[in-house]
């Protein structure tokens, strides 16, 4: 069990419910984040339902953000700047774990296309949206399916970019919560566009071998 509290913003979507599952499933304090009261209500009794015992409340974006000690950003990409926004004044001592991909499904284009983001990366944006607040990107590659079966183990690396060691570590910790996912430090913050381009590959892999599944292992490395 962790002692941090886990605020997942975009906990009613696909990514977020996963996560949401996973950490409640590991004995993690959660709260689910939404623009949309209600939406963050339904999913928190839903994760409920689906494990005895969770430890887990819905509540606004910001509301949720203000109780966490983790804030997790699992939005799209047209969503990040604003929803970060809204939150910004809520972040007072909490690590952002940044999960978006610029993909270009977003704005009505291809999910195996990625948008050009000017900082170079969605996370690096997230960073300059919020100076002084710890940012590490992370979760781009493991699949929301098999996070939302809770009868099946996830068999992927998680890569963790970050330019805060002891933010990394933190969130390494949270990762090790969940079976068959293993962190890997990646790097700089700078390598998440590396890190999130691979998300486009994933789904591109997915649709030609008709899979859902697909993740990333790195070989050569016992950790």
């Amino acid at each position: 069990m962790s002692a941090e509290t886990i605020a997942i913003i975009g906990g009613a979507g696909e990514l977020g419910f996963g996560l949401a599952l996973r950490f409640a499933h590991a004995g993690a304090k959660i709260v689910i984040g939404s623009r949309d009261d209600k939406k963050a209500q339904e999913a928190a009794a839903r994760v409920k339902t689906a494990v005895a015992g969770a430890d887990i409340i819905g509540l606004g974006n910001a509301d949720a953000a203000a109780k966490a000690t983790v804030v997790i950003l699992a939005v799209p990409f047209s969503a990040q700047a604003a929803i970060l926004k809204s939150i910004k004044p809520s972040l007072k001592s909490a690590i952002l774990l940044d999960a978006t991909v610029p993909l270009a499904a977003t704005v009505g284009g291809r999910p195996t296309r990625l948008l050009g983001v000017w900082e170079g990366a969605a996370a690096q944006a997230a960073r300059e949206l919020l100076p002084g607040v710890p940012v590490v990107s992370a979760f781009h590659n493991v699949s929301a399916d098999v996070l939302q079966d809770l009868s099946a183990k996830p068999d992927c690396d998680i890569l963790i970019c970050g330019d805060d060691a002891p933010a990394k570590e933190r969130v390494s910790a949270l990762v090790s919560l969940i079976p068959g996912l293993r962190p890997l430090d990646a790097g700089a913050l700078e390598m998440s566009r590396i890190v999130e381009g691979l998300t486009a590959l994933l789904i591109a892999l997915n649709r030609r071998h008709k899979v859902r599944h697909s993740g990333i292992r790195i070989t050569g490395m016992s950790q």
